[in-house]
């Protein structure tokens, strides 16, 4: 199955959850993988509060962005650079920047694949149609079609 077939309305759930479990308290618990993205409607001007999983690279946070461009979280960065951040039981106010480089999401995906070999390992099999393991001249064409965002934490 490829990533343009996936039916992006089976995330809804999960993003309920995470949410769910951060206001209940529960950030601790969840936040070693899933951060809430808050960021600014593009249209609206209203807040938008997004689960995305993330790493810790260099104390930036770097977020995979599966829709690319077409997510819209992301075209609300494209707008307004200033997001807000919660992760674990710690808030705060950063800018994020849209990071297009293969050289510099190859990277990110190498993090990933380090950190999470089963989970990431699958979704390069499953949404990518590629090998759990895969190189680092498929990584950097996988690349070549994703962006990366980095958010680097105010007065970081």
């Amino acid at each position: 199955m490829g990533i343009a077939k996936f039916d992006w309305r089976n995330m809804r759930p999960a993003h309920k959850l995470h949410r769910f479990l951060y206001t209940i308290g529960l950030g601790s618990v969840v936040g070693h993988l899933v951060l809430l993205l808050t960021t600014t409607g593009r249209k609206s001007g209203h807040k938008r509060i997004t689960p995305l999983q993330y790493e810790i690279i260099d104390d930036k946070y770097y977020l995979g962005a599966a829709r690319g461009l077409k997510s819209d979280w992301v075209r609300n960065i494209e707008a307004d650079h200033h997001v807000e951040v919660r992760v674990k039981n710690r808030c705060f106010r950063g800018l994020a920047e849209i990071v297009t480089d293969q050289k510099q999401i190859a990277d990110f995906l190498e993090v990933r694949l380090s950190r999470h070999p089963f989970m990431i390992g699958l979704i390069m099999e499953k949404a990518h149609n590629l090998p759990r393991h895969p190189s680092r001249q498929q990584l950097e064409e996988l690349a070549a079609k994703e962006v990366v965002i980095v958010i680097t934490p105010a007065g970081g």
